[in-house]
């Protein structure tokens, strides 16, 4: 998978703001884990166990899957959880999700647009991400099997 694009799509409305992220390594594989990291500002104190996310994922301009979800359960559904605290204060905020991406994901281009509410109804955030899984994960073959390889097929 390579990210192109992650674009925070917030406005005034959000109450996370200046939101920067990093994904590591930033070019993972399907089914193995990537470290998500987040930091930005709270506008306003936030219950993130309540937090509803909205997730669509397009294939062009085709809707694959739409579904909502708490926060935590998105998480979960990827093999993390929330770190720190879950009814963080205003004021700077970070998470760090170490995330498995399932390897049942279409090898595709997609796009995942994420939508997310707190329980009151005010706007939390707002990205769309631009995936490019071209290829499943295969092991490589070391260079020392790859040498008997072609000593093997020159000798025959």
């Amino acid at each position: 998978m390579s990210i192109r694009l992650v674009e925070d799509r917030s406005d005034d409305t959000y109450i996370l703001h200046s939101l920067t992220l990093t994904l590591t390594p930033a070019l993972p594989w399907l089914g193995h884990q990537a470290r998500w990291q987040m930091h930005g500002h709270l506008k306003e104190p936030v219950d993130l166990t309540r937090v509803t996310c909205n997730v669509i994922t397009k294939y062009g301009p085709v809707k694959l899957l739409e579904q909502n979800y708490t926060l935590p359960d998105l998480l979960k559904t990827l093999g993390a959880t929330l770190s720190g605290n879950p009814t963080p204060p205003a004021g700077p905020w970070q998470q760090t999700w170490h995330l498995t991406l399932p390897e049942a994901i279409p090898v595709a281009e997609l796009r995942i647009l994420l939508r997310a509410r707190t329980h009151t109804g005010h706007n939390f955030l707002a990205l769309d991400i631009a995936l490019n899984f071209s290829h499943k994960y295969r092991p490589t073959t070391t260079s020392t099997a790859r040498s008997h390889l072609l000593q093997d097929s020159h000798q025959r």
